[in-house]
């Protein structure tokens, strides 16, 4: 019994491999068929060798299986575009000097030619196939079922789209996590390495946030739903790969533009080469027939088309490993191009978890339950401080606000009681009514000089128009802040940090940073202005943010950058998104951008350069079609082997 049990399991063994190279091979499918192309060329090669009918039968039906299994993607690509959208391409090309090549007899040759042009094409199709990878692992992590709470206490499994914003799930040792919530009840520890690529796992416990995909570990959470599958940081992740796989950069675009015309311009000078040599010189008509194919051959611009693609895809993988997401290749192409890089400072120069260091209030009375429901209508870093500070040191009492109102880049303005209560920065105290009454006293001047002296953030606090107090802030610089700055000063680009604090503060954080240059007291709206300027005084302009404010400034950059920490609105307007927030990753993907922009050069002057010697040596010399095959199709493959190096860089 055991000893047929042990038959049955090695048996098993060959059937799994197998199953797993049969499944390989289809999935690879257009390099295995290149793969038995090659091998019917070398047998219909060896058949060469000998003499007598039926080798020569052999030799004949290898060579024509190896131009039908080998070229079947390559010829199906060229006809579909030439049917479909009335387009001529390189694969035309192809086909016709292969035909060509086999109609005078020279199928070894045409068989060679549809060899290393099919299997260039399996290595850009690898290249495509490689760069999706990391995507398909993003969509695979996504769960589609969640255990939902019901009010009785028992769980229902939903699918992750019939969740709404409230829901309460419940997510168990060893599952992933199904939506982006908040956890209420329960400790944990949770590997977040899909969303922020960081290999330790992160404790969680309750009020911290959790994200659709990472892994729950260690103990069972309940956890409310804070946004719609749709919604999620995870789709948005998975959107931004998408649209960096679909997008062309303009090089490519302007390569796929004249393709079409050099095709037909190649396809002219070909029948010219086929029919002035006999009617002009009298040329035998085999002789300019093999010469034209050989023109054909090397006037192909394979290697030139494929220099961009290929390379771009192989960094666009290489960023996303490391957490660095695009919404296109454009914008990683145009990265080392830049001249200047702007910052915002809250929770991009600095950390964005600022401390209150200092408090003052002129009134005896403890006004922290007004100040707490206020700050506690704003997602402001800064009222969230705020609330944490006074939820510490002051009393629980309830307050009711009758009204609020947020002034975007001021402060927040609401009425409890009777009383108009105002918290902000000094501009929205003097934009209150009776500006008389926002005068600082001898005291609040004094502090102010002295915090402001600091560094630190100012925000003031007004009851019925009247500054009864002041709140200082600190933030601390980024640990990555300052060597990132340096790098690109080092690079010859200029560094401006643009923040809504006052004179003092900027300067304080800016010089802490080494940023060269500093814009303080912006608004949304003033931030949008500085950019123009600064794209009109130094040229193209990253801006990196991660708040709702930067957003427009973002979008009016050249190349917007969002820290992954930050807002929605923020990610969903930038190019690039710095998953796990960290600013060295500029630094890296301006180096990825700079050697991606040179093996692209590289790639387009040795392809045009081979096809140029080609085409002189075919003229002036004389050139057999196999070498004129080996130098344009290993020209090809090699420009698309030097455009992989990307994946490791």
């Amino acid at each position: 019994m055991k000893l047929g049990t042990s038959l049955k399991k090695d048996s098993q063994v060959p059937i799994d491999y197998m199953i797993k190279c049969l499944t390989s091979a289809f999935t690879h499918r257009q390099l295995t068929l290149s793969l038995l192309g090659g091998a019917c060329l070398l047998i219909a090669m060896l058949a060469d060798l000998y003499e007598g009918s039926l080798w020569q039968f052999v030799a004949l039906l290898s060579y024509v299986l190896s131009y039908v299994i080998g070229g079947f993607y390559k010829a199906r690509e060229g006809i579909t575009d030439l049917v479909n959208e009335r387009a001529f391409n390189v694969e035309i090309l192809m086909i016709l000097a292969a035909l060509g090549a086999a109609s005078i007899g020279y199928w070894n040759e045409g068989a060679i030619l549809i060899f290393i042009f099919s299997l260039s094409g399996a290595l850009e199709t690898y290249t495509w196939d490689k760069s999706k990878k990391d995507l398909s692992k993003l969509v695979e992590m996504a769960p589609l079922e969640a255990n939902k709470w019901l009010n009785d206490g028992r769980t229902m499994t939903v699918s992750v789209e019939d969740l709404a914003i409230g829901d309460t799930i419940l997510i168990r040792s060893g599952e992933r996590v199904p939506a982006d919530g908040k956890v209420i009840r329960g400790e944990t520890v949770i590997d977040e390495a899909p969303i922020t690529g960081e290999p330790l796992s992160v404790s969680k416990q309750e009020g911290d946030d959790v994200y659709t995909g990472t892994m729950n570990g260690s103990g069972p959470i309940m956890v409310e739903v804070m946004k719609e599958n749709a919604d999620t940081l995870f789709q948005k992740m998975i959107k931004l790969v998408e649209q960096a796989k679909a997008s062309r950069p303009p090089t490519q675009l302007f390569i796929e533009k004249i393709e079409g015309p050099y095709v037909i311009a190649v396809l002219l000078g070909m029948a010219i080469m086929l029919v002035l040599p006999p009617l002009a010189f009298n040329t035998p008509f085999q002789e300019t027939f093999y010469k034209a194919m050989v023109f054909l051959v090397v006037a192909s611009p394979c290697a030139v088309v494929a220099s961009i693609m290929p390379a771009l895809l192989s960094a666009i993988s290489n960023g996303a490993r490391r957490g660095i997401l695009m919404k296109g290749g454009t914008y990683l192409e145009q990265l080392s191009k830049t001249a200047v890089v702007a910052f915002d400072k809250t929770g991009t120069i600095t950390e964005g978890k600022p401390k209150v260091t200092n408090w003052f209030c002129s009134l005896p009375e403890d006004i922290t339950p007004y100040v707490i429901a206020l700050e506690q209508q704003s997602n402001h870093p800064l009222a969230k401080a705020i609330v944490t500070f006074c939820e510490k040191n002051g009393t629980h009492q309830q307050v009711t606000i009758s009204s609020s109102q947020d002034m975007t880049g001021f402060g927040i303005v609401g009425s409890i009681g009777q009383d108009q209560w105002a918290i902000g920065n000094y501009k929205l105290m003097t934009s209150l009514k009776k500006e008389k009454e926002t005068a600082l006293t001898e005291e609040l001047t004094e502090l102010t000089n002295k915090w402001e002296n600091e560094g630190k953030t100012l925000v003031y606090i007004a009851r019925n128009t009247q500054i009864i107090g002041l709140i200082a802030i600190k933030d601390a610089i980024r640990e990555d802040a300052q060597e990132l700055v340096n790098y690109l000063e080092s690079q010859g680009l200029q560094t401006i940090m643009i923040t809504g604090d006052q004179e003092t503060t900027a300067q304080a954080i800016a010089k802490e940073a080494g940023v060269g240059d500093w814009i303080s007291s912006c608004l949304p709206a003033d931030k949008v202005k500085k950019i123009t300027q600064l794209k009109e005084t130094y040229g193209p302009i990253v801006m990196v943010g991660d708040g709702v404010n930067d957003a427009p400034a973002m979008a009016k950059a050249d190349i917007g950058i969002a820290m992954g920490c930050g807002t929605d609105v923020a990610i969903d307007t930038a190019d690039m998104v710095l998953m796990k927030s960290e600013l060295k990753k500029i630094a890296f993907s301006y180096q990825l951008s700079k050697k991606l922009n040179r093996i692209i050069t590289q790639n387009l002057i040795f392809s045009v350069s081979v096809i140029i010697a080609l085409l002189i040596t075919n003229f002036t010399q004389g050139l057999s079609l196999p070498i004129g095959v080996l130098g344009h199709e290993g020209s090809t493959i090699l420009v698309i082997l030097n455009g992989l190096r990307l994946l490791k860089f």
